[in-house]
């Protein structure tokens, strides 16, 4: 029996503390790389934590020494390259910082071709099957916005921190919220902080940190510029 199908027999998660270099990209110029160990993986999908944010549906590439019979290719290379979506993101504080323990699906050996210009679109996975080194765009989708929700004109003061790539805090600034939601809010703000990135959201009235992707930005009729944010980590407490 070939090793094409040998690993397709296993699909139970192997608790494998291998480890990893992850590279995330937010926009096309602002890329970080972080090694941590694997939780857990099979030949679909692994388990690890991560210090930076993520999201589900982001992508993420892996550099893993994968044992041979875990990989659909690449059999004969040292490392195993595949890139892989998140698919759960759950939050914990440790030593009062964040860490993102996350699970990924694999995709395959090249990204979908619009993750060049937009490297923060997010996917869904479809039911074709994962083929490796077939074409992303066969087995992913477009992640479904979720539904609307209310949003509310309160002046919620926030700090907003910009984060390196190696968790640092390179810019802050101290402003309110225009309106704010459970999932999200709209703040004004004066940094140069384009969509795709993550930013931390610190607020004393409220006693919350989060963290949130920037989905677009806005200059109101006032001629001052907004930020757009979705919580990734936890629901505003409204």
């Amino acid at each position: 029996m070939s090793e094409q199908r040998n690993w397709k027999r296993i699909r139970e998660r192997l608790a494998l503390h291998l480890p990893v270099r992850v590279q995330g990209r937010e926009t096309p110029t602002f890329e970080w790389t972080e090694v941590t160990r694997l939780i857990n993986v099979t030949p679909f999908g692994a388990g690890f934590a991560l210090k930076h944010p993520t999201e589900r549906g982001r992508l993420l590439f892996m550099t893993i020494p994968m044992p041979r019979q875990l990989r659909v290719f690449d059999y004969v290379e040292e490392q195993y390259r595949i890139w892989a979506i998140v698919r759960y993101m759950k939050p914990s504080v440790s030593d009062d910082h964040t860490i993102f323990d996350v699970g990924v699906a694999f995709i395959g050996k090249r990204p979908p071709a619009s993750y060049e210009k937009e490297p923060w679109k997010r996917y869904d996975i479809t039911t074709n099957t994962f083929q490796g080194e077939g074409n992303p765009e066969d087995l992913l989708t477009p992640f479904a916005d979720q539904r609307a929700y209310t949003r509310h004109n309160i002046a919620v003061d926030m700090r907003v921190d910009i984060i390196d790539v190696n968790g640092e805090v390179t810019d802050s600034e101290q402003t309110v919220t225009e309106e704010i939601s459970t999932k999200g809010a709209t703040l004004f703000t004066t940094l140069q902080v384009p969509q795709g990135r993550f930013v931390r959201l610190i607020s004393e009235q409220y006693g919350v940190t989060a963290h949130a992707a920037i989905r677009s930005r806005s200059t109101g009729a006032d001629g001052i510029p907004r930020i757009h944010v979705e919580f990734i980590d936890k629901e505003w407490p409204l």
